[in-house]
């Protein structure tokens, strides 16, 4: 069987304290204990890159439809939605494993893929599930530091090793927002050894507008060790129900399904997705709007002055390297009502927003940023 795809010994479950916490966009003044009256409640949420706009009509119909079946028990097999998602992209269902969010997915591959201390090499900063679930999972986190806010894929494959089980490439990553080529990808794919599996995590693949960057599904088809990720958090703005899968060659999505809890995807969240994916043309106009607005916060905000640090975004977020500066800018935006995702001593990841929460960031970057310089 090759390495990283081994069935886990049985061992005794790690204690909540073991792993490394994860916040998830909880905001800034909650996560720092600010107390409550010295901020106003957050008019604007900006700290989990959600979607800003509600699910369209048809999805809320489905939903209130499939609201009166609640007393049964999901279709445990997912099956009418797996289909419909192998046929969106293209590929047979038995490609395809879903889960409770693109989290529930990554953890089912980690459990299928991890012995007590394997190795699980990923950029950072790169999303924050990645350290507690390899931790939940008893596996050890391989960090490989950014390099100009970007993946640095030749030291990511020189970080692997003999006991390297998985690696994750995340791209968009989350929280620059930069992404990899398909040329720099493919390059990279070439020096991972056989039998070490690639995850691709593609959360933000439909705000991605730079034809450099490779779609991870069409890369997948010749490359048997590469898995992709996608979710119904983003784009589809179903963040709330959890939905989310992977695509990936016959044997490995099995092996992902073979470790998912069972009944993981409920009812409601399967109707909403079917619904969305039926409706994907009017939710990809949505999609372009935020693109629209994510390009003009960048701009605003460079516009500021040459000294503002902002990267170039390829998802729902654009990312301020602000250092030490951080805390004090999460600060002024939580003060103004706008909830926005601190990385303390790094930098802020703001979430797109509507044009007036957008507005509202602006308005306190302007304030803050000259007098920072």
């Amino acid at each position: 069987m090759p390495r990283g795809w081994r069935r886990r010994a049985p061992w005794a479950e790690p204690s909540p304290s073991s792993c490394s916490p994860f916040h998830f966009g909880r905001p800034f003044a909650a996560r720092h204990r600010i107390p409550r009256r010295s901020t106003p409640m957050s008019r604007y949420a900006l700290a989990a890159n959600e979607n800003p706009f509600p699910p369209l009509p048809s999805v809320r119909a489905a939903l209130a439809a499939a609201s009166g079946t609640v007393n049964r028990y999901p279709d445990r097999s997912v099956a009418a939605l797996t289909a419909a998602i192998a046929a969106r992209h293209g590929v047979p269902s038995e490609h395809i494993a879903t889960g409770a969010g693109s989290v529930g997915v990554t953890q089912h591959l980690l459990h299928s893929a991890l012995r007590e201390g394997d190795e699980v090499v990923y950029a950072w900063p790169s999303f924050e599930a990645y350290p507690h679930l390899t931790e939940l999972c008893r596996g050890t986190s391989v960090r490989v530091p950014l390099r100009a806010e970007r993946h640095d894929l030749a030291a990511m494959a020189d970080a692997i090793t003999p006991r390297t089980a998985l690696v994750i490439v995340c791209n968009p990553n989350n929280p620059t927002g930069t992404a990899v080529t398909a040329a720099e990808l493919e390059s990279f794919l070439d020096r991972v050894p056989d039998g070490v599996p690639v995850l691709l995590d593609e959360a933000y693949r439909e705000f991605v507008r730079d034809p450099e960057v490779p779609d991870g599904i069409e890369l997948y088809r010749n490359r048997p060790g590469l898995i992709v990720l996608r979710t119904f958090s983003k784009a589809y703005g179903l963040a709330g129900l959890r939905v989310g899968y992977a695509v990936a060659q016959e044997e490995q999505a099995a092996r992902i399904r073979h470790a998912a809890v069972p009944f993981g995807v409920n009812g409601l969240a399967q109707s909403a997705a079917l619904a969305s994916l039926a409706a994907e043309d009017e939710l990809l106009e949505r999609v372009e709007a935020v693109v629209k607005e994510r390009d003009r916060l960048t701009g605003a905000l460079r516009a500021l002055g040459p000294d503002v640090p902002v990267a170039t975004s390829e998802a729902n977020f654009v990312w301020l390297r602000l250092g030490e500066r951080t805390t004090a800018f999460a600060e002024a935006c939580a003060a103004a009502g706008a909830a926005v995702r601190a990385f303390p001593g790094e930098g802020t990841r703001i979430t797109v927003g509507e044009p007036e929460a957008n507005d509202a960031v602006l308005r306190i970057a302007a304030r803050f940023v000259p007098k920072a310089r």
